[in-house]
């Protein structure tokens, strides 16, 4: 089944130059971006240091976890382990769970609990990364939702403690 919604993904890239220059913005790029609007966002509409705190702490959290669990876990990527596989460009280490889909998740969950409207979007910013770099090549879907199991859980765990604390 993560094969087959793989290659669905997958299939989308290499047929032409533009969306596969649009694949690598959202893949590569676009994250960038997403980290400075939400630092933006957080610096005008925050009510005070604490949430800043709370949403880069936890999404900085949340990616440490999931370089963790790369090395204990060894997933191989797309293109090591499939023929005719590709990507449309490189990455290096294992797979499993995604860091951008655990960094970007986690940073969605934490901004949804302090401003839902802005969570969605920021969800919404999560996804796209993660559809690009399933079509890219570079994550099997699997890679992309633990990730975002990993990224959820961590962000609200350590929203729960901050707030008790």
């Amino acid at each position: 089944m993560n094969e087959i919604i793989f290659f669905f993904f997958y299939n989308l890239a290499q047929q032409s130059v533009f969306l596969d220059k649009l694949i690598v913005f959202f893949a590569i790029y676009f994250p960038f971006i997403v980290v400075g609007l939400a630092g933006l966002f957080l610096l005008f509409y925050r009510k005070s240091w604490r949430e800043f705190f709370l949403v880069f702490m936890s999404s900085g959290l949340a990616y440490v976890c999931s370089k963790i669990l790369k090395i204990l876990i060894h997933t191989p990527r797309p293109f090591d382990v499939l023929e005719g596989v590709s990507s449309l460009f490189g990455a290096t280490g294992f797979a499993f769970p995604s860091g951008h889909a655990t960094f970007f998740i986690a940073l969605a969950i934490a901004i949804f609990l302090l401003h839902k409207k802005a969570g969605y979007v920021f969800m919404l910013f999560a996804l796209l990364i993660g559809l690009a770099r399933i079509i890219a090549g570079v994550h099997f879907p699997i890679d992309i939702l633990g990730g975002f199991i990993l990224g959820g859980i961590v962000s609200y765990l350590f929203a729960y403690f901050v707030k008790s604390v």
